[in-house]
């Protein structure tokens, strides 16, 4: 940890899955840019705020679409109530880690919250879509491999997104 401190970072660049990171940035007082595909438990949707109900998002494991019968519905309610208790078995002992270590009382969501980036590894072509915040950025297919599409008809464009980063894709149309 000295080394850390003596160090003089500028920025924490973790998954906070695992929240070591996140007590690391919290200790040297440095914002932390998160970069994950999604907390099992769903505890990053109450960090960052976004809407996520239950009633119109459907959750892992329940294979429902986004057009839900009542019953679907309930269904998809029961394993969510299911998160609550996984959270809290999964990140308490965490919680107790990061109390200790800070020296005042704190827990995991308070310290996700406090994120200054998001950098989720989704895409809404193969997840639902769903609100973001400001500083979400979407990073979809940044672990997958290049493959060439067959050339049959082209339009290049280029997709800007402005935020406090400026990300730039080259997206090809292909047309049949």
């Amino acid at each position: 940890m000295r080394y850390l401190e003596e160090s003089k970072f500028d920025v924490v660049f973790t998954d906070p899955v695992i929240p070591c990171g996140p007590i690391v940035a919290e200790h040297l007082s440095v914002p932390s840019v998160y970069f994950l595909r999604g907390i099992p438990c769903g505890i990053d949707f109450e960090a960052t705020q976004c809407p996520n109900p239950p009633s119109y998002v459907p959750r892992v494991f329940t294979e429902h679409t986004d057009h839900m019968s009542f019953l679907q519905r309930v269904k998809n309610l029961v394993f969510d109530v299911q998160n609550f208790f996984l959270c809290d078995f999964m990140y308490k002992p965490y919680s107790k880690l990061a109390s200790e270590f800070l020296q005042r009382d704190v827990d995991v969501l308070d310290l996700l919250r406090k994120a200054s980036v998001w950098l989720l590894r989704l895409d809404f072509v193969l997840d639902y879509p769903r609100p973001l915040m400001p500083n979400i950025i979407l990073i979809g297919g940044v672990n997958c491999a290049h493959k060439e599409l067959p050339q049959v008809g082209r339009a290049p464009f280029l997709l800007l997104i402005l935020t406090d980063v400026c990300v730039c894709k080259s997206v090809v149309l292909c047309s049949r």
